[in-house]
C-alpha cells in the first residue's frame, strides 16, 4: 500500500542512502540495539532515552501502530542496507495546515547525511498529503546538529518556544523551523 491514495504518507519510502519504513512490532530487538548503543549521545537531547529499556521500545513500537492507526504521527525506521539506524516521523502536534518531524540517528551512523536524506523524503511525503501547507522541525537551541538539518533542507527560523520535554543538556528553548509549500 503506498498511502498517498488514503491521506496518509507511504508506508515506505526509498530515497538514497536510506529506507524508511513504517515501525512493526517485529523491530523491538532492532530498535532496542539501537537506542541502547546510542545512549550517551540520545540522552544528551531526547528526554525519553533517560530510562530507556527493551520495555520502553515496545511501548513506543505499540504507540507507533496507535498513532499511525489514528493519523495523529507517523513513525518509520531509518534503514540502509540492513541495519536499523535510526527513527523519523511526521507528528501532527503543531496544529491544522502543518506537521511536525522529529528524528534521531544511531551514533555510529551519525554525520553520513542520513538525517537529512530522510528528512528531505518526510518533507516530500507531508506536501503531498491534502490540508499540509507547511512542515516545522523543533530542536533544543543547543543542540547545533539537529539545526543544521532544516537550514540544509531550506528551512527558515520560524522563532523560539519553550518545550514541553527540555532535554539534560539543553536551554529548554526550542528553535523552531519552518519550511512553507
Amino acid at each position: 500500500m503506498t498511502g498517498q491514495e488514503n491521506k496518509r504518507p507511504n508506508e515506505l519510502i526509498e530515497h538514497a542512502p536510506v529506507t524508511l519504513r513504517r515501525f512493526r512490532s517485529e523491530d523491538v530487538d532492532a530498535l532496542f540495539r539501537a537506542v541502547t548503543e546510542s545512549l550517551d549521545e540520545l540522552r544528551t537531547w531526547m528526554p525519553w532515552a533517560a530510562d530507556y529499556s527493551r520495555a520502553s521500545a515496545e511501548e513506543y513500537l505499540a504507540g507507533s501502530v496507535k498513532d499511525w492507526d489514528e493519523g495523529t504521527a507517523y513513525n518509520y525506521a531509518i534503514v540502509t542496507g540492513d541495519a536499523l539506524v535510526g527513527s523519523i516521523g511526521l507528528m501532527t502536534r503543531c496544529g491544522p495546515g502543518g506537521l511536525e518531524i522529529g528524528y534521531w540517528v544511531r551514533s555510529a551512523y551519525t554525520g553520513r547525511g542520513l538525517a537529512t536524506a530522510a528528512t528531505e523524503a518526510l518533507v516530500g511525503q507531508a506536501f503531498g498529503l491534502p490540508g499540509v501547507d507547511w512542515v516545522e522541525i523543533v530542536h533544543d537551541e543547543l543542540n547545533v546538529a539537529s539545526g543544521q538539518i532544516p537550514r540544509k533542507l531550506g528551512f527558515t527560523e520560524a522563532g523560539r518556544r519553550p518545550l514541553d520535554s527540555p532535554p539534560p543538556s539543553g536551554t529548554g528553548t526550542g528553535v523552531v523551523w519552518r519550511l512553507t509549500r
